[in-house]
């Protein structure tokens, strides 16, 4: 089941991309860190509404963010659509142990349906250039990669941005 994330929850949150962030760093790629995901942003993120989770069998294995808001660092990407109707994707995570059965496809069509079900133009997000498993994620789902962004908390290699029109 997909739903809502709840304050109370934030604890196992963390402990999910916190194992995500190892599992990475173990394959090399660098993407989350000490300072990315935080415990503020999710916080942020339910007070906003738009921090879901998947719950299989009672228990939460992975998130996703399904925001209205454009931050900065997306102002200078040449998108494909207008910068008035849009929803972004942030922190898609599954536990590394349950990654591969499915369940990020499931995250992504729930926040593609959620678009499309309310009228948004396109679905952007952006992926860590180093992690080339997500960006053939992306691709494979019809995300058309367009510029680079840099975020110098996370990483001194660039985010490919991705969007997908609806």
């Amino acid at each position: 089941m997909i739903r809502r994330a709840k304050i109370s929850e934030i604890p196992d949150i963390l402990t999910i991309c916190k194992a995500c962030a190892a599992y990475m760093i173990s394959n090399g790629i660098y993407q989350w860190n000490e300072h990315y995901p935080s415990a503020a942003a999710f916080t942020r993120d339910i007070e906003r509404d738009e921090l879901y989770v998947l719950e299989v069998d009672k228990k939460v294995i992975g998130t996703i963010v399904i925001s209205t808001l454009m931050d900065d660092e997306y102002v200078p990407v040449k998108w494909l659509t207008p910068n008035t109707n849009n929803v972004y994707i942030h922190r898609l995570s599954i536990e590394p142990n349950l990654q591969g059965k499915g369940y990020a496809q499931r995250l992504m069509d729930f926040a593609e349906n959620y678009a499309k079900e309310n009228g948004f133009a396109s679905v952007r997000l952006d992926t860590f250039s180093q992690n080339k498993r997500n960006q053939r994620f992306y691709e494979a789902r019809g995300y058309q990669r367009l510029g680079d962004i840099y975020l110098p908390k996370q990483s001194e290699h660039p985010f490919h941005c991705f969007e997908l029109v609806l």
